[in-house]
């Protein structure tokens, strides 16, 4: 279980013959350890995703506070706290999903109430004209 390039050490521990009492160290025992070099991935910021959301659509001012701790999660980031910029990023992540969701049911809403609107203000014109569910008004002039 070593990676290439790194040599495995034998150090000795405990073990072998016991010849004293138990429980305490007697002769040397040899053990292997492995080097694992684990790279910790700086968390995101949503930076860009923040922008959209204070640029596009920016319901209840979340896309601002979402820029906000953005902005902290990218300063905690910096610094080298990364603890922080995980929760500031969290947080902006949230922000921004509740942002985009508040914006599409918006969007959807003005839609679908334009579609609405057109129809019944196509049937007001289509009645007004005389030809309401198949029935034609003849107006008469009168001379």
């Amino acid at each position: 279980m070593n990676p290439s390039g790194y040599p495995a050490e034998v150090v000795p521990l405990q073990g072998g013959v016991q010849g004293g009492f138990p429980g305490q160290p007697s002769a040397p025992t040899m053990v292997q350890y492995t080097t694992v070099n684990i790279t910790t991935e700086p968390p995101p910021d949503y930076i860009i995703w923040s922008l959209c959301c204070f640029v596009n659509s920016n319901p209840f001012c979340l896309g601002l506070a979402a820029l906000i701790y953005s902005i902290k999660a990218r300063d905690r980031k910096v610094v080298g706290d990364l603890e922080g910029a995980r929760h500031y990023g969290s947080t902006a992540r949230c922000l921004n999903i509740v942002s985009t969701v508040l914006a599409a049911v918006m969007i959807l809403i003005v839609i679908i109430t334009v579609i609405v609107l057109s129809v019944e203000a196509n049937r007001y014109a289509y009645r007004y004209q005389g030809n309401y569910y198949g029935y034609e008004k003849k107006w008469h002039n009168f001379k």
